[in-house]
Protein backbone atom coordinates (compact mmCIF):
# COMPACT_ATOMS: atom_id res chain seq x y z
CA UNK A 1 0.00 0.00 0.00
CA UNK A 2 0.96 3.66 -0.87
CA UNK A 3 1.61 5.75 1.54
CA UNK A 4 2.72 9.66 1.71
CA UNK A 5 6.40 10.17 1.14
CA UNK A 6 6.64 13.24 3.46
CA UNK A 7 4.69 11.74 6.27
CA UNK A 8 6.58 8.60 5.76
CA UNK A 9 9.58 10.14 6.54
CA UNK A 10 8.50 12.28 9.17
CA UNK A 11 6.85 9.29 10.94
CA UNK A 12 9.80 7.13 10.69
CA UNK A 13 11.38 7.13 14.62
CA UNK A 14 7.58 6.51 15.92
CA UNK A 15 6.48 4.06 13.07
CA UNK A 16 9.65 2.13 14.08
CA UNK A 17 8.17 1.63 17.51
CA UNK A 18 4.86 0.93 16.58
CA UNK A 19 3.38 -2.68 16.67
CA UNK A 20 2.91 -4.10 13.18
CA UNK A 21 -0.89 -3.97 13.41
CA UNK A 22 -0.85 -0.85 14.80
CA UNK A 23 1.10 0.32 12.14
CA UNK A 24 -1.01 -1.21 9.31
CA UNK A 25 -4.14 0.28 10.74
CA UNK A 26 -2.20 3.63 10.65
CA UNK A 27 -1.42 3.11 6.77
CA UNK A 28 -5.08 2.47 6.47
CA UNK A 29 -6.40 5.47 8.14
CA UNK A 30 -4.08 7.52 5.97
CA UNK A 31 -4.83 5.72 2.38
CA UNK A 32 -8.28 6.17 3.73
CA UNK A 33 -8.15 10.16 4.33
CA UNK A 34 -6.55 10.57 0.75
CA UNK A 35 -9.14 8.61 -0.89
CA UNK A 36 -11.94 11.15 0.75
CA UNK A 37 -10.44 13.84 -0.92
CA UNK A 38 -10.61 12.02 -4.19
CA UNK A 39 -14.40 12.56 -5.73
CA UNK A 40 -13.44 9.40 -8.48
CA UNK A 41 -11.58 7.09 -5.70
CA UNK A 42 -12.17 3.34 -5.65
CA UNK A 43 -14.35 4.52 -2.16
CA UNK A 44 -17.93 3.69 -1.79
CA UNK A 45 -18.65 7.50 0.21
CA UNK A 46 -22.36 8.51 1.62
CA UNK A 47 -22.10 12.26 2.62
CA UNK A 48 -25.10 13.94 4.11
CA UNK A 49 -24.47 17.41 3.82
CA UNK A 50 -25.75 20.16 5.56
CA UNK A 51 -25.90 23.79 4.32
CA UNK A 52 -27.50 26.96 5.39
CA UNK A 53 -27.52 30.32 3.30
CA UNK A 54 -28.06 33.44 4.39
CA UNK A 55 -29.13 37.22 3.81
CA UNK A 56 -31.27 36.34 0.30
CA UNK A 57 -33.33 38.58 -1.38
CA UNK A 58 -35.26 41.85 0.86
CA UNK A 59 -35.96 39.72 3.96
CA UNK A 60 -32.97 38.84 4.65
CA UNK A 61 -33.96 35.29 4.43
CA UNK A 62 -32.00 31.41 5.56
CA UNK A 63 -32.42 28.58 2.97
CA UNK A 64 -31.24 25.35 4.16
CA UNK A 65 -30.14 22.71 1.68
CA UNK A 66 -29.52 18.74 3.30
CA UNK A 67 -27.94 16.89 0.11
CA UNK A 68 -27.65 13.07 0.29
CA UNK A 69 -24.67 12.30 -1.82
CA UNK A 70 -23.95 9.25 -2.57
CA UNK A 71 -20.78 8.54 -4.41
CA UNK A 72 -20.43 4.77 -5.45
CA UNK A 73 -17.40 2.97 -8.05
CA UNK A 74 -17.94 -0.03 -10.10
CA UNK A 75 -15.19 -2.17 -11.78
CA UNK A 76 -16.28 -2.60 -15.29
CA UNK A 77 -13.41 -4.34 -16.97
CA UNK A 78 -9.92 -3.34 -19.00
CA UNK A 79 -8.57 -1.17 -16.04
CA UNK A 80 -11.65 0.86 -15.95
CA UNK A 81 -13.91 1.90 -13.32
CA UNK A 82 -17.58 3.67 -13.37
CA UNK A 83 -18.51 6.06 -10.24
CA UNK A 84 -22.11 6.83 -10.49
CA UNK A 85 -21.97 10.41 -7.71
CA UNK A 86 -25.79 11.50 -7.49
CA UNK A 87 -26.88 14.71 -5.49
CA UNK A 88 -30.69 14.30 -3.93
CA UNK A 89 -31.23 17.89 -2.12
CA UNK A 90 -33.94 18.17 0.28
CA UNK A 91 -34.83 22.06 0.87
CA UNK A 92 -36.27 24.19 3.56
CA UNK A 93 -36.18 28.07 2.21
CA UNK A 94 -37.85 30.91 3.97
CA UNK A 95 -39.26 33.28 1.73
CA UNK A 96 -37.28 36.03 0.57
CA UNK A 97 -39.71 38.31 0.49
CA UNK A 98 -41.93 39.39 3.78
CA UNK A 99 -45.21 38.12 3.79
CA UNK A 100 -43.98 35.49 1.17
CA UNK A 101 -44.92 31.51 1.74
CA UNK A 102 -42.26 29.40 3.19
CA UNK A 103 -41.21 26.42 0.69
CA UNK A 104 -39.79 22.92 1.93
CA UNK A 105 -38.88 19.45 0.09
CA UNK A 106 -37.15 17.89 -2.60
CA UNK A 107 -35.21 19.66 -4.93
CA UNK A 108 -33.91 19.12 -8.53
CA UNK A 109 -31.58 15.83 -8.72
CA UNK A 110 -27.95 16.18 -10.42
CA UNK A 111 -26.45 12.68 -11.47
CA UNK A 112 -22.89 12.29 -12.96
CA UNK A 113 -20.80 9.35 -14.49
CA UNK A 114 -17.53 9.40 -14.64
CA UNK A 115 -15.17 6.89 -16.70
CA UNK A 116 -11.47 6.37 -15.09
CA UNK A 117 -8.83 4.63 -15.51
CA UNK A 118 -7.45 2.27 -12.57
CA UNK A 119 -4.17 3.84 -12.61
CA UNK A 120 -3.35 7.98 -12.95
CA UNK A 121 -2.10 9.04 -16.03
CA UNK A 122 1.00 10.98 -15.67
CA UNK A 123 0.48 11.49 -12.18
CA UNK A 124 -2.80 12.64 -12.89
CA UNK A 125 -6.46 10.92 -12.23
CA UNK A 126 -8.48 11.91 -14.87
CA UNK A 127 -12.45 11.15 -15.03
CA UNK A 128 -15.12 12.16 -17.88
CA UNK A 129 -18.84 11.26 -18.40
CA UNK A 130 -22.47 12.31 -18.83
CA UNK A 131 -23.78 14.25 -16.11
CA UNK A 132 -28.13 14.98 -15.84
CA UNK A 133 -30.31 16.79 -14.29
CA UNK A 134 -33.73 14.90 -12.87
CA UNK A 135 -36.63 17.32 -12.29
CA UNK A 136 -37.75 15.70 -9.30
CA UNK A 137 -38.47 19.42 -7.26
CA UNK A 138 -41.46 19.11 -4.94
CA UNK A 139 -42.45 22.26 -5.28
CA UNK A 140 -42.04 24.90 -8.44
CA UNK A 141 -40.17 26.92 -5.83
CA UNK A 142 -37.46 24.61 -5.51
CA UNK A 143 -36.64 23.73 -8.57
CA UNK A 144 -36.48 24.70 -12.62
CA UNK A 145 -39.03 22.19 -13.99
CA UNK A 146 -36.62 21.05 -16.35
CA UNK A 147 -35.03 17.65 -17.22
CA UNK A 148 -30.65 18.46 -18.78
CA UNK A 149 -27.90 16.66 -19.66
CA UNK A 150 -24.20 17.40 -20.28
CA UNK A 151 -20.40 16.39 -19.98
CA UNK A 152 -18.63 16.60 -16.92
CA UNK A 153 -15.00 15.96 -16.30
CA UNK A 154 -12.51 15.72 -13.35
CA UNK A 155 -8.79 15.97 -13.05
CA UNK A 156 -6.47 15.90 -9.53
CA UNK A 157 -2.97 14.96 -8.54
CA UNK A 158 -2.42 13.22 -4.98
CA UNK A 159 0.77 13.80 -3.45
CA UNK A 160 2.84 14.32 -0.25
CA UNK A 161 -0.39 14.83 1.70
CA UNK A 162 -2.06 17.24 -0.63
CA UNK A 163 -4.80 17.31 -3.44
CA UNK A 164 -5.32 19.78 -5.88
CA UNK A 165 -7.37 19.73 -9.27
CA UNK A 166 -11.11 20.67 -10.77
CA UNK A 167 -14.48 19.15 -11.66
CA UNK A 168 -16.53 20.73 -14.14
CA UNK A 169 -19.48 20.28 -15.67
CA UNK A 170 -22.09 21.84 -18.15
CA UNK A 171 -25.89 21.08 -18.79
CA UNK A 172 -28.63 22.07 -21.16
CA UNK A 173 -31.92 21.19 -20.82
CA UNK A 174 -33.99 19.48 -23.46
CA UNK A 175 -37.67 18.77 -22.15
CA UNK A 176 -39.64 20.84 -19.07
CA UNK A 177 -42.08 22.96 -18.65
CA UNK A 178 -42.45 25.17 -21.78
CA UNK A 179 -42.94 28.29 -19.44
CA UNK A 180 -39.67 28.17 -17.24
CA UNK A 181 -36.36 29.39 -18.36
CA UNK A 182 -33.97 27.56 -20.63
CA UNK A 183 -30.61 25.72 -18.45
CA UNK A 184 -27.31 26.40 -19.83
CA UNK A 185 -25.20 26.33 -16.66
CA UNK A 186 -21.58 25.58 -16.18
CA UNK A 187 -20.01 24.61 -12.76
CA UNK A 188 -16.32 24.71 -12.06
CA UNK A 189 -15.25 23.61 -8.75
CA UNK A 190 -11.46 24.21 -8.51
CA UNK A 191 -9.99 22.52 -4.87
CA UNK A 192 -6.80 22.23 -2.83
CA UNK A 193 -6.66 20.31 0.28
CA UNK A 194 -3.70 18.69 2.66
CA UNK A 195 -3.78 16.13 5.14
CA UNK A 196 -2.02 16.06 8.10
CA UNK A 197 -0.46 13.28 10.00
CA UNK A 198 -3.27 13.03 12.29
CA UNK A 199 -5.96 12.64 9.20
CA UNK A 200 -7.12 16.18 9.61
CA UNK A 201 -8.06 17.76 6.11
CA UNK A 202 -7.98 21.75 5.64
CA UNK A 203 -9.10 22.45 2.30
CA UNK A 204 -10.01 25.78 0.14
CA UNK A 205 -12.47 25.30 -3.46
CA UNK A 206 -15.31 27.07 -4.98
CA UNK A 207 -18.10 26.00 -6.44
CA UNK A 208 -18.51 28.89 -8.95
CA UNK A 209 -21.58 28.16 -11.57
CA UNK A 210 -22.23 30.39 -14.71
CA UNK A 211 -25.65 30.77 -15.80
CA UNK A 212 -25.37 31.71 -19.51
CA UNK A 213 -28.98 32.06 -19.73
CA UNK A 214 -28.94 35.16 -17.34
CA UNK A 215 -25.38 35.73 -17.93
CA UNK A 216 -24.78 35.34 -14.39
CA UNK A 217 -22.03 34.15 -12.07
CA UNK A 218 -22.85 32.51 -8.69
CA UNK A 219 -19.16 32.63 -6.85
CA UNK A 220 -19.05 31.04 -2.83
CA UNK A 221 -15.46 30.52 -1.78
CA UNK A 222 -15.27 27.59 0.75
CA UNK A 223 -12.37 27.17 3.80
CA UNK A 224 -13.21 23.75 5.13
CA UNK A 225 -11.79 21.50 8.07
CA UNK A 226 -12.71 17.57 7.97
CA UNK A 227 -11.36 15.06 10.80
CA UNK A 228 -11.50 11.40 9.82
CA UNK A 229 -12.12 8.64 12.88
CA UNK A 230 -13.83 5.36 13.58
CA UNK A 231 -17.24 5.39 14.99
CA UNK A 232 -17.51 1.77 16.01
CA UNK A 233 -15.32 -0.02 13.04
CA UNK A 234 -17.14 2.20 10.71
CA UNK A 235 -14.95 5.25 9.64
CA UNK A 236 -16.50 8.40 9.67
CA UNK A 237 -15.13 12.15 8.01
CA UNK A 238 -16.57 15.00 10.41
CA UNK A 239 -16.34 18.19 8.04
CA UNK A 240 -17.19 21.87 8.80
CA UNK A 241 -16.59 24.98 6.20
CA UNK A 242 -17.74 28.42 5.83
CA UNK A 243 -18.21 30.35 2.61
CA UNK A 244 -18.61 33.83 1.46
CA UNK A 245 -20.03 34.63 -1.70
CA UNK A 246 -17.70 36.75 -3.99
CA UNK A 247 -20.33 37.23 -6.80
CA UNK A 248 -24.40 36.00 -6.88
CA UNK A 249 -27.82 37.41 -9.11
CA UNK A 250 -29.26 40.18 -7.46
CA UNK A 251 -31.11 38.75 -4.09
CA UNK A 252 -28.48 36.05 -3.73
CA UNK A 253 -27.20 34.48 -0.41
CA UNK A 254 -24.56 36.93 1.40
CA UNK A 255 -22.48 34.06 3.50
CA UNK A 256 -23.08 30.55 4.24
CA UNK A 257 -21.71 27.44 6.26
CA UNK A 258 -21.80 23.63 5.61
CA UNK A 259 -21.57 20.93 8.29
CA UNK A 260 -20.76 17.08 6.87
CA UNK A 261 -20.92 13.76 7.94
CA UNK A 262 -19.27 11.13 5.22
CA UNK A 263 -19.82 7.52 5.78
CA UNK A 264 -16.76 5.68 4.44
CA UNK A 265 -16.62 2.25 2.97
CA UNK A 266 -13.64 0.96 1.38
CA UNK A 267 -14.23 -1.85 -1.27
Amino acid sequence: MRVHQASLIAGLATLATMPKAARAAGNDQAELAKKAQNPVAALISIPLQSNWDFGIGPADATRFTLNFQPVIPFSIGSGTNLIARTIVPFISAESPFEGGKDKSGLGDITQSFFFAPGEPVGGWTIAAGPVFLWAAASDVALGGEKWGAGPTAVALRQRHGWTYGALVNHIWSYAGHEDRSDVSASLLQPFVSYVTKTFTTVGVSSESTYDWEAEQWTVPLNASVSQLLKVGRMPVQLGVSGRHYAETPEGGPEWGMRLTVTLLLPK
